[in-house]
């Protein structure tokens, strides 16, 4: 996998920087870091996958607070809980899985499929444990609207 991103990395590090990084066929540079951290944290490289969930919110976010890429966002913020569901911290990990649901722009067929992980996470390790229960309650109401 490290060669893998290494060789992307490079690839991508060889293209002119594009002039509208937000055209929808344009390589944005910023987006190898979104793929980045979903790799390392598939991989369960924990460490790894926190760190680009930060840039990815910090490169995404404007210096006001404004969400520029709020997809990208509730992504990360999943990537954050499933870093604090598995370090045993089940409530910061349902707190980054809510705020992720709760942004105003949403890609609902990929904050799903995203957010499935996360929901495992908490049904395998924290089954009766009301906060993780009402999470799962608040997933399932997204997938059936």
């Amino acid at each position: 996998m490290e060669t893998a991103l290494d060789r992307g990395r490079a690839l991508l590090e060889s293209l002119p920087y594009p002039e509208d990084p937000d055209h929808h066929f344009v390589a944005d540079p910023a987006k190898f870091d979104f793929y980045a951290m979903d790799c390392y944290r598939l991989a369960g490289e924990d460490r790894l996958a926190e760190m680009y969930a930060r840039e990815v919110i910090r490169s995404s976010t404007g210096p006001d607070g404004t969400e520029r890429k709020p997809m990208r966002n509730a992504e990360a913020r999943i990537t954050l809980g499933v870093v604090a569901a598995r370090s045993g911290d089940l409530e910061r990990a349902v707190s980054y899985g809510r705020r992720a649901l709760a942004g105003d722009r949403k890609s609902l067929p990929s904050l799903l499929m995203c957010s499935k992980e996360l929901a495992t996470l908490l049904r395998e390790r924290y089954p009766h444990e009301p906060e993780a229960v009402s999470y799962l309650d608040e997933v399932r109401a997204l997938s059936a609207s």
